[in-house]
């Protein structure tokens, strides 16, 4: 399983970091890393693009699926049928929204890993034919910030990023959005709703905390490279909900659990 995983994953990602050092002018290794990171971000393209948009549209259904609950609180199977149907309407489901996370992982520790051998420059095996060993990398990005050390800015920064990630994405926009119904506002799943959006917005603040303490001690390379994704998340994440079209939600109708378009 390690050799498979060092085969599609590892290697090339390691050999086209090399690769790029070894053709970008003046041999900088944070240049590198941020063509690499450019690369990778259009590779995964169209799985961040679902993800993004799974996640926007789940948010701008919770008050549809707050009123469903609300009222099938004590018929589960019936909430669980309009639920469904909701999400079949709407188009959306609460587990693509994680699949795009799951492939893009195995890249990641991939990249970790190549980023790992490039800054101790001492197993560099891995390159194919085609790619000329350097033999040393000057880990040094614009001629001053060692990347093979913690750099207290880059994680910072990247912490900074990674608040303004989190709350684009999980700002409502008003024109798509309504609260909770009058007449469920009061009840235990608009409790529990609201209770959601507290912790909600906790992991937005928990999140860029635990982005600097990480970076605090990884290699600046790697903490560039987080920088560098999140970055290029933030610009993604603006382009598509700037150019989302609004979601029309069906509203439910009468008590007897049917909707009307």
């Amino acid at each position: 399983m390690g050799s498979l995983f060092t085969t599609i994953f590892l290697q090339p990602i390691l050999n086209l970091l090399v690769f790029l050092y070894n053709i970008v002018p003046g041999h900088d290794f944070g240049v590198a890393i941020i063509l690499l990171t450019v690369i990778v971000k259009v590779i995964l393209y169209p799985f961040t693009v679902k993800q993004i948009r799974q996640q926007k549209a789940m948010q701008e259904l919770q008050p549809k699926i707050l009123e469903i609950q609300t009222k099938f609180k004590d018929r589960k199977e019936e909430q669980a049928r309009e639920l469904m149907a909701l999400y079949a309407r709407e188009k959306v489901s609460p587990i693509s929204s994680c699949l795009p996370l799951l492939i893009q992982l195995p890249i990641f520790i991939a990249l970790y890993r190549a980023l790992t051998l490039a800054l101790g420059s001492k197993s560099l095996t891995l390159l194919y034919s085609f790619v000329p060993n350097p033999q040393s990398i000057d880990t040094h990005f614009l001629g001053f910030l060692d990347l093979s050390h913690p750099n207290y800015v880059l994680a910072i920064a990247a912490a900074l990023v990674q608040f303004v990630q989190t709350r684009q994405i999980m700002k409502p926009p008003a024109a798509t959005i309504t609260p909770p119904p009058p007449e469920v506002a009061g009840s235990k799943g608009a409790k529990d709703e609201t209770m959601t959006a507290m912790m909600n917005k906790q992991m937005m603040y928990l999140m860029p905390i635990m982005t600097a303490v990480i970076g605090f001690s990884l290699p600046g390379g790697l903490t560039l490279y987080w920088l560098v994704m999140s970055l290029l998340t933030v610009a993604q994440q603006w382009w598509l909900l700037k150019h989302a079209p609004p979601r029309l939600t069906p509203q439910l109708g009468g008590s007897d659990g049917t909707t009307t378009s």
